[in-house]
């Protein structure tokens, strides 16, 4: 395994994500919102494609740049933790997600996996380099 290929693994997870968003966004919001909450209107489905068009742009930058080792560690961190937070809140707190908005979660959880096994990969990468 190559940091490159933990920086395509991270990519994928933006780029299946967020082409669902884009793709199918009335799909996406009847699953994982609760029914109270859903709208299913065309502004709704602007909104949810928009983010999945933002998230395939991430994941475009990360499939072609040349990640650090603090670029892998910083985007594993800031890429998930605040996003566990959200989930969190949203799924448990305010009850506004379906149990099905942990597929965000795992997906967090995979970001934050690929961000440390990246750091210790492409570190290891580089020293050789030295």
């Amino acid at each position: 395994m190559t940091a490159k290929s933990v920086q395509y693994a991270l990519a994928a997870i933006f780029f299946i994500l967020g082409s669902w968003c884009l793709i199918a966004p009335h799909h996406v919001e009847s699953l994982v919102l609760r029914p109270d909450f859903q709208h299913l209107s065309g502004t709704s489905a602007l909104l949810m494609a928009c983010f999945g068009a933002q998230a395939i742009l991430v994941a475009t930058v990360i499939a072609f740049s040349t990640f650090s080792p603090r670029t892998f560690l910083v985007f594993g961190l800031v890429g998930s933790l605040p996003f566990f937070i959200f989930n969190w809140y949203f799924v448990f707190v305010v009850k506004m997600f379906t149990s099905l908005m942990l597929i965000d979660f795992v997906g967090n959880l995979g970001i934050l996996v690929c961000g440390i096994v990246g750091y210790y990969l492409r570190r290891s990468e580089l020293s050789v380099l030295k």
